[in-house]
């Protein structure tokens, strides 16, 4: 289909865009304002006292001293999230020192603005340290203001992939939404062990058909190099969402570290953030930002079947902007935007299938001849999001961007809007008397995905995987797994469950999960309700179903419900609690005691922040005068 071709906007994309707009006219018109008010032509150092500006420059050498004294040169932050144990991060050590030689030949000067945490979801798995990992992007925010607070900033370069990284670097940028902003991704490692044959022994590990050497052998073969892992979990779903929102460079997410296209985008990103920072193409985050980039934020996520981690990730991002995105906004457009990959664990292929079948190029330029993004939005690349149909090559060494075929070079992995794999999106919003949750549908076979069946009730993954050991759940189950919420212990991730659930609907039972806890990109087969609200620490009516209680989940018309009335249901007594502040200690969990007391439930965002509000920014008339964007 030629680019002539577009439809006009979708309705439903068109409506819950406005009513988008509507809902958050305050809080982003206060959040422009303060943005406004906070842009200062020129470098923003030249206001600093000599003391606070020697101190600025101090340990630097040469030009780059002189420029920064001379207050001349725009200042460029990096803020990376680097370290060498997680392979999707280890690639970033050198980019650094390719970024300052890129800025400077620009005209600008880089430093090295600070480190971020970044931890790893699959080394703490099941372990005690997953308990941190939502509260991490928290973290990652504050410390990513640190790094900006100087005062020394014209701009900044944000290095992460992972996880609660990118989140929280966002969220951390936004609160200085006057500086132009690029992501700069590290991309994914080679291919290695099929994610199909990888989770085949992971199930025969759960029926002890495996040994730990077999199952050793098989996790080693599939993340086996530098580079993000190839699944589409939350990882990748991160760098689809941030190109599609306009925040990389075109087509710079699923490009392999090591490469020479590799450095050559890293080092592009140093020019560019340089052009944006000044003059005529000074085009500051919070610009780019706007209602529609979370939109098409949200469009891509769905015709993915991306990470469930995005409804609350997402969320929290646009709070930061000043901005109200719901879990009805992303159910709404997930019944008119079609599925259109197939990415493990949604198929069998790997992101860097997607990318040879022709990646986001291909996705952004279907989603916009389809009329289902807009395409009047302000990105790091400039205005228009057809920028991102075009894919980095080099020529004769120089980067330069083409465009992609109109075609899905691989129609098993990647699809035309106008022919796609699922009519609705990957992800579905369900709701009845126990509250509202999400389902990742697109990895469900449709006949799996109305459950109804007798719940059996655990507080913690141990005591499932012995009741599975001991052959106590051979048979028709919803398994309900609470007390795993963000205020009962940091809502981990609960991948552990996924073989042992697979072996139960292998062997012909009806199973699915309910849990206030998460799954996140790495959610399988199984009809899974998670991140459910309000969860049980709050009260919710999670924590008053009991064993045999019949619960019946229907992800095709988005329902969920214990089946026993409601007056009964509030009558009971609620029998366990979450951990006690004395019991949630060790791994250094008691040291993140005040945000698990402060952090907020799940559909919105399970931010420690909390929403912005006009007071935020000032006395209503500051929050509501003319910010000139």
């Amino acid at each position: 289909m030629s680019h002539t071709s577009a439809r006009p906007l979708n309705e439903t994309v068109a409506e819950v865009t406005a009513r988008i707009v509507e809902r958050s006219a305050a809080t982003r018109a206060a959040y422009l304002a303060r943005t406004a008010a906070a842009h200062e032509e020129g470098p923003v150092r030249r206001g600093l006292a000599c003391s606070n500006l020697a101190h600025g420059f101090a340990a630097m050498e040469g030009a780059d001293k002189e420029a920064l004294r001379a207050a001349r040169a725009p200042g460029v932050a990096i803020v990376s999230s680097y370290n060498d144990m997680l392979s999707a991060h280890q690639p970033m050590q050198e980019y650094p020192s390719w970024l300052k030689k890129a800025v400077r030949g620009a005209g600008g000067v880089a430093q090295f603005a600070g480190g971020v945490p970044a931890m790893c979801d699959g080394i703490t798995q099941g372990r005690a340290g997953m308990e941190l990992s939502l509260f991490s992007r928290e973290v990652i925010a504050m410390s990513t203001a640190i790094a900006l607070s100087h005062d020394m900033f014209d701009a900044a370069l944000l290095l992460g992939v992972c996880d609660k990284i990118v989140p929280g670097l966002l969220i951390g940028a936004l609160s200085f939404g006057h500086l132009p902003v690029i992501l700069v991704p590290a991309g994914p490692m080679n291919s290695g062990l099929p994610n199909k044959e990888k989770a085949r022994v992971r199930q025969l590990y759960a029926e002890g058909l495996a040994t730990r050497e077999d199952l050793l052998d098989a996790e080693a073969a599939s993340y086996h190099s530098a580079g993000t892992c190839t699944f589409y979990g939350t990882a990748n779903s991160n760098q689809m969402v941030v190109e599609v929102m306009g925040l990389h460079l075109p087509g710079a997410s699923f490009v392999q570290p090591g490469s020479t296209l590799r450095r050559a985008l890293t080092e592009e990103a140093g020019r560019r953030v340089v052009t944006l920072s000044r003059g005529e193409g000074y085009t500051p985050v919070s610009r780019i930002l706007d209602e529609k980039a979370f939109v098409n934020g949200v469009v891509a996520l769905l015709a993915t079947g991306g990470s469930t981690n995005h409804t609350m990730h997402l969320v929290a991002i646009a709070a930061a902007a000043g901005i109200q995105l719901t879990w009805d906004d992303f159910s709404d457009l997930s019944a008119v935007v079609p599925l259109l990959a197939r990415v493990y664990p949604n198929g069998s292929a790997d992101i860097n299938h997607f990318h040879a079948a022709g990646g986001i190029q291909f996705l952004v330029g279907t989603l916009l001849d389809a009329g289902l993004l807009h395409e009047d939005v302000h990105t790091v690349a400039g205005f228009g999001l057809h920028r991102y149909r075009a894919e980095p090559i080099l020529s004769d060494g120089e980067l330069v961007w083409r465009d992609v075929p109109t075609r899905s070079l691989d129609e098993e992995v990647l699809r035309p809007a106008w022919r796609p794999f699922a009519a609705d999106g990957g992800l579905r919003m369900v709701e009845g008397n126990l509250g509202r949750a999400v389902v990742k549908v697109s990895a469900v076979a449709p006949e799996h995905r109305i459950v109804q069946a007798p719940a059996r009730v655990f507080t913690t993954q141990e005591a499932f995987k012995a009741a599975f050991e001991a052959g106590e759940l051979d048979r028709d189950v919803v398994v309900v797994l609470r007390q795993q919420g963000p205020q009962a212990n940091g809502m981990p991730e609960l991948h552990g469950l996924t073989p042992a659930l697979g072996v139960l609907m292998d062997r012909g039972h009806a199973v699915a999960l309910l849990t206030d806890g998460r799954m996140s990109g790495a959610s399988g087969k199984i009809p899974a309700a998670i991140q459910l609200t309000p969860e049980a620490a709050a009260g919710g009516p999670i924590a008053r179903i009991a064993d045999g209680d019949v619960v019946r989940l229907d992800a095709s018309t988005g329902s969920l419900d214990v089946l026993v009335g409601d007056e009964e249901l509030a009558r009971r007594d609620l029998v366990d609690s979450p951990p006690s502040e004395a019991s949630w200690t060790g791994t250094g969990r008691e040291l993140f005691a005040a945000l698990r007391r402060g952090v907020g439930p799940a559909d919105q965002g399970a931010s420690v922040f909390g929403g912005l509000t006009p007071e935020h920014f000032g006395t209503p008339a500051f929050a509501t005068q003319e910010v000139g964007q």
